[in-house]
């Protein structure tokens, strides 16, 4: 079965595991941050938090960013996590159409904030890996004074500066793993401290009287990553450009040998870092794409939908935040998204292409 992402991992990561096994550290110890300290250099932060998943990286942020009641802006095109990290800290999302390439549409943000000078934050998805343009951010941030919050769980590169707080995941279909784990990568050198106590617990540490003593200062969590999980992140980290690489070769063999009956979400793009390679076909009802996905699966080809409206869900229907907008219904009836990972072979990519042509 060829599935639509999966890990790469060589005998150099299961060595820096097993070395690290070994060691006088499993939990936190040296691993973590050095860590850290790579993932900020290669992503362009000043500060970086390892956490134990994408999903605590969001619920942290979202301790810091927000406060209850407060109106954030964000697309129903992604994974659940994104607003439910609003819900968590009792604030009301409020979600805006995506458009044509997958993204949240800016231009419906901005009628968005005109209409509502409450929003407090912008949380925005780089879906399938596709960044945002960084000068309409810096506008909408600017003129409307909010906080945007990247959920950069699809991409993986340089930040720009725009953004307060950026959110990452490392599960293994991504672009790099630490079997599961996240981060959270900010310049605020408050955010960064508020973080570190929110992950442990919400303690300090503080030595002024007895050697022992620590103090809960807030209520915090156990999102900590293991020195085990960073070892493998580091051997990771070493080998990301050749898996980005990877991904853009596998992209372009698509645009060029697909049939014209699929259309890629948008055209090749050198900045987007592909965590999924999204196509678009006219179905003509879900229960025909469905039909599709089974028989893809029975020739040994595990297609991916990303993702369900998330304003669809029977929690969010329950809580008033149903509606349906056109582009990403449109969306929803249409996309699909195809294998894409390092591994991923030639014959492999040609056996796809030809199974998709005799099956749609």
């Amino acid at each position: 079965m060829i599935p639509y992402g999966k890990q790469t991992i060589d005998k150099k990561d299961i060595d820096e595991v097993i070395k690290t096994l070994k060691s006088d550290y499993l939990t936190t110890g040296p691993k973590v941050k050095a860590y850290e300290e790579v993932l900020a250099e290669k992503l362009n932060f000043k500060y970086v938090v390892a956490v134990s998943n994408g999903t605590a990286a969001l619920h942290l942020a979202s301790k810091v960013l927000l406060h209850q009641g407060d109106k954030v802006i964000t697309t129903p095109n992604s994974f659940l996590a994104t607003s439910n990290s609003i819900l968590y800290q009792k604030a009301k999302p409020i979600f805006v159409d995506i458009a044509k390439n997958g993204l949240i549409d800016l231009d419906l943000v901005e009628n968005e904030l005109k209409n509502n000078p409450k929003i407090k934050a912008l949380y925005l998805v780089t879906f399938s890996g596709l960044p945002f343009d960084d000068k309409k951010l810096r506008y909408l941030k600017d003129k409307y004074n909010v906080k945007i919050l990247l959920d950069n769980a699809h991409y993986f590169g340089e930040d720009s500066g725009i953004c307060d707080i950026a959110t990452y995941s490392f599960h293994p279909v991504k672009h790099i793993t630490t079997f599961e784990g996240g981060a959270i990568g900010t310049n605020d050198k408050k955010i960064y401290k508020k973080l570190l106590m929110l992950r442990n617990h919400g303690m300090i540490k503080d030595n002024s009287m007895y050697p022992w003593e620590y103090k809960m200062v807030d209520l915090g969590y156990n999102y900590r990553l293991s020195d085990v999980a960073c070892a493998l992140g580091l051997s990771q980290l070493k080998k990301i450009d050749k898996f980005l690489e990877k991904r853009k070769q596998i992209v372009k063999y698509y645009h060029k040998n697909l049939s014209k009956k699929v259309k890629p979400l948008y055209p090749y793009n050198k900045n987007s870092s592909y965590h999924l390679f999204v196509v678009k076909y006219p179905f003509k009802s879900l229960d025909e794409k469905a039909e599709f996905f089974i028989k893809m699966k029975e020739k040994g080809i595990a297609l991916q939908y990303h993702y369900i409206p998330i304003n669809q869900q029977p929690y969010y229907i329950k809580k008033g935040y149903f509606k349906k907008f056109k582009n990403m219904q449109e969306y929803y009836l249409q996309a699909f998204s195809l294998p894409i990972y390092p591994s991923l072979s030639k014959k492999e990519q040609n056996f796809i292409i030809k199974t998709l042509e005799e099956m749609l």
